[in-house]
């Protein structure tokens, strides 16, 4: 089983690179933009038809949430196309293809965990390049899983989590968004999911929620960063209205888990628990 990995240097790249030796009957084919830019329609092709390529999972992705404001062009490159000319090159080549969606499809306005099927509405550019980027993908292949995450972070890249380490360590107070809700994502987590599916050789296509079990704010969140690194940081929760930024965010993005659960047998942590692996 030849599964490509493209973004190979972003988060769930790297999650995936560092789980992958568990796995000895997929071959990887880890692709940075640098090996593959799935923008280009014509390039994406030709590694299709030099590589013999099973699966597809696209980690790749603009995910600069404020910059998108200003850099529309780019976000939908990355976000819209990429997806689509993957999509194509999957159907062309009888490969299966999961692509990364985001909790940042929906508007927040819900009081339940948000389901596959609940209405979206994007507050913005990077919320609506996602989710032009699903339908991009729905579009030009049939054999698909979408998954919609939240809240990525790990011990690789630029997260929350490393941020928050950062400036704990330039600053003796810290504030911190306490009214934005939703559940962070343990990217290893994540890959494994991902892994999971393929491994489940599964027909039942569509889409899925993945994120870690339970509930948090921003706030919440940065606590228990803090708690389990032992690092002493005074944290004061705030209101998004306090901290503006170009783009809006969702004041509540859970994601109803159980449909993957259901259709995998995917077994997931709490953040909490999740958390305590990145140490």
């Amino acid at each position: 089983m030849v599964v490509l990995v493209t973004g190979a240097l972003g988060q769930l790249g790297q999650a995936i690179q560092f789980i992958a030796s568990n796995y000895p009957d997929f071959e990887f084919i880890f692709a940075s933009s640098q090996d593959l830019d799935i923008t280009n329609q014509e390039r994406v092709n030709h590694f299709f038809d030099t590589n013999k390529i099973d699966f597809c999972i696209n980690a790749a992705a603009y995910t600069a949430v404020d910059k998108a404001e200003s850099e529309i062009e780019k976000a939908e490159s990355i976000n819209v196309v990429g997806p689509k000319n993957l999509a194509i090159a999957c159907k062309k080549n009888q490969a299966k293809l999961i692509h990364i969606s985001t909790d940042f499809i929906f508007d927040g306005s819900s009081n339940k965990p948000y389901s596959e099927t609940d209405t979206t509405n994007p507050l913005g550019i990077y919320g609506k390049t996602k989710l032009d980027g699903e339908q991009a993908v729905i579009d030009n292949t049939n054999e698909y899983f979408i998954i919609r995450t939240s809240w990525v972070y790990s011990q690789f890249g630029n997260n929350f989590m490393k941020t928050m380490l950062r400036l704990a360590s330039e600053r003796d107070s810290l504030n911190i968004v306490s009214d934005q809700i939703g559940s962070p994502t343990n990217a290893v987590d994540l890959a494994k999911a991902l892994l999971s599916i393929i491994q489940s050789n599964s027909s039942k296509y569509g889409i899925y929620n993945f994120s870690n079990e339970g509930i948090a704010s921003w706030y919440d969140f940065a606590v228990e960063i803090f708690r389990i690194n032992n690092v002493v940081i005074n944290v004061n929760p705030i209101p998004t209205e306090a901290f503006p930024t170009p783009a809006k965010r969702p004041k509540y993005s859970l994601l109803d888990k159980s449909k993957i659960k259901n259709t995998f047998g995917i077994e997931i942590k709490t953040w909490q628990e999740s958390l305590l692996q990145t140490i």
